[in-house]
């Protein structure tokens, strides 16, 4: 395979003043170019991302609120390459550590399992599953979602979806 049947991703540095513009003529000519391609896109101010580099974690999210921009350019990149290779995230949550697994999208929860151990996808029974979202709406408390009846349990058919807080019921 060429280079050229790769995906593609192009960054287009903007001057922090326009940030907030809704069409720049340059990037739109890029946007163009990418969509003839199935390529994708992403527009970002590296003296922002140089600024927010330089902030402590807890001053960023404000940062960027007084710029009235919603994400950083960093994040901006990463979401639209795992998008652009067909990615996704699932999470696992134990009383050591949460990890964040990735896989194609479309992976069924056995090889999802098989991602974390052989044995797991091996052995896979089922997987109790919550979305992130439904989870923090719980306060990020997993006996709340279970007492709210949130929390499924899902079989090997289940397609795993980007954000699922996954713990794996197995037998080997």
């Amino acid at each position: 395979a060429s280079i050229s049947m790769k995906p593609v991703l192009y960054c287009a540095n903007i001057a922090e003043d326009d940030i907030k513009k809704e069409s720049i003529p340059y990037v739109d000519v890029v946007k163009e170019i990418a969509e003839k391609e199935g390529s994708g896109v992403v527009v970002i101010s590296a003296k922002i991302e140089e600024e927010l580099g330089e902030l402590a974690p807890e001053d960023r999210e404000m940062f960027l609120e007084d710029l009235g921009i919603e994400s950083a350019g960093l994040d901006k990149m990463i979401n639209a390459s795992y998008t652009l290779l067909g990615l996704i995230s699932f999470l696992t949550a134990g009383p050591k550590e949460v990890r964040a697994w990735t896989i194609k999208n479309g992976t069924k929860a056995p090889q999802a399992a098989g991602k974390i151990h052989t044995d797991f996808e091996r052995g896979f029974i089922r997987a109790q599953t919550i979305s992130y979202d439904k989870f923090m709406e719980c306060g990020g408390s997993m006996a709340a979602a279970k007492e709210k009846g949130l929390v499924r349990d899902e079989g090997k058919e289940y397609v795993v979806q980007d954000g699922d807080i996954i713990t794996f019921m197995f037998n080997v």
